[in-house]
């Protein structure tokens, strides 16, 4: 099912989302395919249709600090790092507190987080608050821009049309190690503009 991104559409992906579904949906970056976070079912369906390596952990979108603030533990370098970059093409790699995502994710204790900058998504993380959000495309071909392409994709429940995105690159992933940035994926932000705001 294929609908617009605007009030209706985001109400029909959160109720697919609490079922247990799987949702393709635009960020300010690339289109994203996600699910429930909380829901070890529905991210397994995510690797599947991904065809990717359940080794590799996945990323969740939230909806704000505060919302990723309950699921992860900040130092006071970071969370000036979010301050600022927040929404935005930025993923930072955090301890997680939540147990119950360690069991659904396959994670042990890092956790990687954005708030990604795009009115339409903002809006259905601000009514599921988390979602799994990785970039919709089969693993290590190239992420997707145009909503049609992602119609190609199969396994999933919903495409929430956002339009072509004017992207000019993925977001940047970093973490916080012995007080220095570690950069895991170059991006629309560069290490030396981080590094001036630490």
């Amino acid at each position: 099912m294929r609908v617009r991104c605007d009030p209706d559409g985001v109400k029909k992906a959160n109720k697919i989302l609490s079922m247990g579904g799987v949702v393709i949906f635009p960020t300010d970056t690339v289109y994203g395919i996600g699910c429930n976070p909380f829901d070890g079912d529905a991210v397994k369906k995510i690797y599947k249709i991904k065809n990717r390596d359940y080794s590799k952990p996945l990323p969740v979108l939230t909806h704000s600090k505060h919302d990723a603030k309950n699921i992860a533990d900040f130092d006071e370098s970071l969370e000036r790092l979010a301050d600022r970059m927040w929404p935005g093409p930025l993923t930072i790699i955090l301890k997680v507190k939540e147990k119950r995502l360690k069991e659904t994710l396959n994670i042990e204790e890092r956790i990687a987080i954005r708030v990604p900058n795009h009115k339409c998504t903002l809006e259905l993380l601000r009514q599921s608050r988390y979602i799994v959000g990785t970039s919709a495309n089969i693993s290590g071909t190239r992420s997707i821009t145009d909503p049609t392409e992602c119609e190609k994709m199969n396994g999933y429940d919903l495409l929430l049309d956002g339009g072509r995105i004017a992207s000019t690159g993925e977001s940047t992933v970093i973490e916080l190690v012995n007080g220095q940035i570690k950069v895991h994926r170059s991006g629309q932000i560069k290490e030396e503009e981080l590094v001036s705001m630490l």
